[in-house]
């Protein structure tokens, strides 16, 4: 995806989403399988154990699962709907510095998208997020189940 279209991501989040722009909650690149979204722990986002909170590391999870969906929604052209559903956090070290949060399930989005149209039935997807320190380590694994229907 293009530089403009992760510029006009971040612009997305300071309007519908501005509790994670202000959180420092960025898109860092979006593919037809993968999508990442970042945040720096700082000041603004910290837990009162030096870390980066735990809701702002939901928040950059659900980003990158919500904006992988929300692109190829918009590539078929169709009015689906969506919504998270369930969400599961597991936290596996303090988060500091820049984490990384990568989801890369395009193609379970893709084949629940085609069952949906195909079927007019409703399909549930349970989508991953890893966050990764600047050291290589997983701090936290975020699953969202996200429902969808063709409408």
């Amino acid at each position: 995806m293009s530089r403009n279209s992760v510029f006009t991501l971040n612009k997305f989040l300071l309007f519908k989403l501005p509790s994670a722009y202000f959180s420092g909650v960025r898109v860092k690149s979006i593919s037809d399988n993968e999508a990442i979204a970042t945040v720096k722990h700082q000041w603004i986002n910290q837990n009162p154990f030096k870390s980066l909170y735990w809701a702002t590391q939901g928040m950059a999870s659900e980003l990158s699962t919500g904006i992988l969906l929300m692109k190829q929604i918009a590539e078929s052209g169709k009015s689906i709907s969506i919504l998270v559903t369930n969400q599961k956090g597991t936290f596996t070290k303090k988060a500091t510095g820049r984490i990384n949060f990568s989801c890369k399930d395009g193609k379970l989005i893709k084949d629940a998208i085609e069952r949906t149209l195909a079927t007019g039935e409703g399909q549930t997807i349970t989508m991953s997020s890893e966050g990764i320190d600047e050291q290589g380590d997983c701090v936290s694994k975020f699953e969202y189940e996200w429902s969808i229907k063709a409408r």
